[in-house]
């Protein structure tokens, strides 16, 4: 039997450190060859590393969350025949045995001591009782119960006929409650706590939302957009070509208004290299599409949107879209914007304030659609209206270039025909 050690490849893009996010295999599991081993993220994206061999897995190099450079060693594997690695006899002297290493690197179980009178109650399960049965307690027990804001049907009784004791409402609280156990009012008190490890996507969402709020002068400017006469566009597309194309959401018109009205503003289609003093003003849009996963935020990318059609944008608004929500979404499709489009739909609230999407120095942002009553022409009406938050970075875009920007997205949106006259 041999050794075989896989590496922390080489991802490319002159990255010299991953990060590792998650393991799929532990010390002892036998694998397969091309078997996914680890997940491991860069700044673009996450990566799986398979295995090339089959065998025995020895020792795991690092901890989700740990840093490693490229090249370090991410997984030691036992296999038949020689293998790639051979421990010279000082090393193995030196070195104690993977298995011993992590033995004696995982600290030993803590016991807390727990009060004897939950320990008594801890094995008893919570069966609340149905809410017509009346459980059996004194008054005192009851009024305490209700200070405390709990149903005494949660709480289980260890006196005679299943009468509720002091010592049983003790134990109650003493121990954290599951939502079946808690009292519906929700009073009850609570002591319980939980860590959340920052790694991973999460890690790299914070440092970059980090990142953009000290390096950009951030600046956000709203406007109101009549959308009635769009949204009665879009419907009836949908009826028309709906089952032939496919459903049009409202996405696929504001990238169209987006990339109709950056002609007449190529200063907001660009990013900046703020270390070298940079500004790159492109002329293909790439539209960076927040999108929220279980994860957090990714923002996938629709290419050349200035080529594509209502529905094509479409199909691959919804393909980058879902790949980046089952995290499958490739380097390419999570890098490369050049102006991002964030919405939250139905969530979308009245005015948010999205961050830049750096290097990209324009982000838009669309706030829910409602129905409000508003004056046209000296008479009340019915319409529907949404709001766009959008925010700049000041150091490239002057505040009346994004005004104006905005307001000729509003024209096109409102005057949706204006959409596809060349």
């Amino acid at each position: 039997m041999g050794t075989h050690v896989i590496k922390m490849p080489d991802i490319g893009e002159g990255i010299a450190q991953v990060e590792l996010v998650e393991w799929f295999v532990k010390v002892g599991d036998v694998i397969a060859e091309d078997q996914v081993v680890a997940d491991v993220m860069t700044d673009k994206a996450t990566v799986e590393i398979p295995s090339p061999v089959s065998g025995k897995v020895l020792a795991l190099g690092g901890q989700p969350g740990e840093v490693m450079a490229v090249g370090s060693e991410l997984i030691r594997i036992e296999v038949e025949g020689s293998g790639n690695h051979v421990d010279t006899p000082q090393a193995k002297q030196a070195e104690p045995a993977p298995a011993a290493v992590q033995a004696a690197a995982r600290p030993e179980p803590r016991v807390e001591p727990q009060p004897q009178v939950a320990a008594t109650h801890a094995a008893a399960p919570i069966v609340p009782r149905e809410a017509h049965d009346k459980p059996l307690a004194s008054p005192a027990v009851r009024k305490r119960a209700l200070d405390a804001g709990i149903e005494l049907r949660y709480v289980h009784g260890s006196g005679p006929a299943g009468r509720i004791l002091h010592e049983d409402l003790d134990a109650f609280i003493s121990k954290p409650q599951s939502s079946a156990g808690q009292a519906p009012g929700g009073y009850g008190k609570r002591t319980d706590s939980e860590q959340v490890p920052v790694i991973g996507l999460r890690r790299k969402i914070a440092q970059r939302m980090q990142d953009a709020k000290r390096r950009v002068a951030h600046f956000s400017y709203v406007e109101e957009i009549d959308v009635t006469a769009l949204e009665a566009l879009r419907q009836q597309l949908n009826a028309k070509h709906g089952d032939s194309r496919g459903k049009l959401t409202l996405l696929p018109f504001l990238v169209r208004a987006m990339v109709v009205a950056l002609r007449d503003f190529p200063q907001i289609n660009a990013t900046y290299d703020d270390e070298a003093q940079v500004i790159t003003r492109h002329g293909a849009v790439h539209v960076g599409i927040a999108t929220q996963g279980d994860n957090g935020l990714m923002v996938p990318v629709l290419r050349h949107a200035e080529a594509g059609s209502l529905w094509s944008n479409a199909s691959e608004i919804a393909r980058v879209a879902h790949a980046a929500r089952n995290n499958k979404a490739s380097r390419e499709e999570l890098s490369g914007s050049t102006i991002t489009l964030t919405s939250l739909g139905a969530l979308g609230g009245i005015v948010s304030t999205p961050v830049v999407n750096t290097p990209e120095v324009a982000i838009v942002g669309v706030n829910r659609m409602v129905e409000r009553p508003v004056v046209i022409d000296g008479q009340i009406v019915v319409r529907k209206m949404m709001n766009l938050s959008s925010s700049f970075d000041h150091r490239v875009v002057d505040g009346m270039d994004a005004a104006l920007f905005i307001q000729a997205v509003r024209g096109l949106l409102e005057q949706p025909a204006c959409l596809f006259v060349e």
